[in-house]
């Protein structure tokens, strides 16, 4: 199992990231943060980087769940997202696989959000691979 699900998409970066945005409201998520690296790593290494975005996302249910079963969890929130321009009209979207990180809490109560929350991820990319 891997730590992430991802697919290739092609289209201009801002506009998948609007993609995403949507799908991910689909599936009952908003975006809490946004980090733009490329941005970053300009501004406090002056070197230069590929367009990629980190998306964090919640999706409050959840969340909520989540924290009632175990209040460390939040070290564990956002869910991220990345999207990132590997060339031109290329861009590879890739979402964290929360059962593999709630392996290491070791609380059974959160492997069925961890598997609600992996299916919902899973359902945004396998929708971008769908759109290609």
């Amino acid at each position: 199992m891997t730590y992430y699900f991802n697919t290739i998409v092609s289209g201009k970066f801002e506009a998948v990231i609007e993609n995403v945005t949507e799908l991910l409201k689909k599936e009952g998520f908003g975006i809490l943060t946004q980090i733009d690296i490329q941005q970053t790593l300009k501004n406090k290494l002056d070197v230069d980087f590929k367009k990629y975005k980190i998306l964090g996302a919640c999706n409050p249910p959840f969340a909520y769940e989540a924290l009632q079963q175990e209040d460390k969890i939040g070290t564990m929130l956002p869910c991220n997202i990345i999207v990132q321009e590997l060339e031109p009209n290329k861009i590879e979207v890739a979402a964290i696989n929360p059962m593999v990180s709630m392996q290491s809490v070791k609380n059974e109560k959160l492997e069925n959000i961890a598997q609600q929350v992996s299916s919902k991820l899973e359902n945004l990319i396998s929708n971008l691979k769908n759109e290609k």
